[in-house]
């Protein structure tokens, strides 16, 4: 289980034909209280999927009973006709649970420009067996959201009286602005509005908007935290903020792992930045450098690229000053060669990069994979 282990929700996933391979494609989590916070992050994609429009506005009064996500099938660039579609899959999930059509939010995600009246059917014509399914173990509702995915993503925390669940899905389109993914987060603490989102911008902010895969962002991204008080307990703000960010980064982990044909999982840590934002942006410079990432694929720790990718940003520091390690190993010192790269052993799937500005007391580390004649064939033969 995982976002049913907080008091007071429900999940439940169902196939109803959205996927050629019959897998389960539709899911709900519903909030049963005895109250409904809810806080919400979207992609910062000025192109935006219809649940994306649809959830925004029924998020604005901080409230929402229920969340209903599909997979096979975006929604998004499908005009006023896939807008009226998310709109009948709320209401359908609002009758059958005696609230209103705002109390639900929607979420889908799958090939953009797919959202025909089919789609439409099957998702809404879906939602009664959907509903009669709900149940304490979400364990289909967190297979029913994965698109390309390999594996179902979740993680849990038990603080002391209460509790966080959270699935996630996300293979591909990995980059800030969140990424391509969907992730439902639940908790029983007691919250309210204010404190929920606070603490879901802190941890995505650290987790997810870090997370540069290949650099593309999604148009259906949404994370989304849904608070029941169910277990009575109000944990103070800064210890359930830690709890949220922990979660949402060993989630984040669990996308980069699954990410579409990589070989290598690459940390990107900054040290020595004069800021956060400037370490952030000399990882990201470095996550995003084809060169970098085709040379990690062919376990070649070319370090000249990365001051190269680093060179190219505002961040302040001296790149002939900069040290660069790879798997432990310093390779350049103070922007020159250091020890040789025959002591750099890239083979492990796990590949870390630790770059030294000497330019303040900053860090920040960016998670991103390499780029593999998988991910190309992948992406190119993609179309369900």
């Amino acid at each position: 289980m995982s976002v049913t282990v907080p008091k007071g929700f429900r999940a439940a996933g169902i196939a109803v034909g959205l996927k050629s391979t019959g897998k389960p494609d539709l899911a709900l989590v519903v909030n049963d209280g005895p109250v409904h916070v809810v806080a919400a992050v979207f992609t910062s994609n000025r192109a935006q999927a219809n649940p994306i429009l649809w959830s925004r506005k029924a998020a604005e009064d901080r409230s929402a009973r229920a969340i209903i996500l599909n997979s096979g099938g975006a929604n998004c660039f499908t005009g006023d006709f896939g807008y009226e579609t998310t709109r009948l899959t709320a209401q359908a999930v609002a009758e059958r649970l005696d609230l209103v059509a705002d109390d639900v939010l929607v979420c889908s995600t799958g090939l953009i420009g797919t959202g025909d009246q089919r789609f439409r059917d099957r998702i809404v014509g879906g939602v009664p067996e959907l509903v009669a399914r709900l149940a304490a173990d979400d364990a289909a509702a967190a297979a029913a959201i994965l698109t390309t995915d390999s594996v179902e993503k979740t993680a849990t925390y038990e603080g002391e009286g209460w509790s966080i669940g959270a699935m996630a899905k996300g293979a591909g389109m990995l980059a800030p602005g969140l990424a391509t993914m969907l992730v439902v987060i639940t908790t029983d603490a007691v919250l309210d509005a204010e404190t929920a989102d606070r603490a879901l911008r802190r941890a995505t902010a650290a987790s997810f908007d870090r997370l540069d895969s290949d650099g593309c962002m999604s148009t259906n991204d949404q994370v989304t935290l849904l608070a029941s008080g169910a277990s009575g307990v109000a944990p103070e703000e800064d210890a359930f903020a830690d709890a949220l960010a922990g979660v949402c980064d060993r989630l984040a982990a669990q996308l980069q792992a699954d990410a579409e044909g990589a070989s290598h999982d690459i940390d990107i840590e900054v040290r020595g930045a004069l800021s956060v934002e400037d370490a952030v942006e000399v990882g990201r410079s470095v996550a995003r450098n084809n060169l970098f990432k085709a040379a990690i694929f062919g376990n070649d720790p070319n370090w000249g690229r990365v001051l190269a990718a680093i060179g190219t940003t505002e961040a302040v520091f001296d790149p002939y000053a900069v040290d660069v390690w790879f798997n432990g190993v310093r390779l350049c010192h103070a922007g020159a060669p250091d020890r040789p790269v025959e002591e750099c052993d890239l083979s492990p799937r796990r590949t870390r990069v630790l770059i030294e500005l000497f330019a303040g007391e900053a860090t920040a580390t960016i998670r991103t994979n390499d780029l593999t004649h998988d991910y190309v064939h992948e992406n190119s033969a993609y179309s369900s």
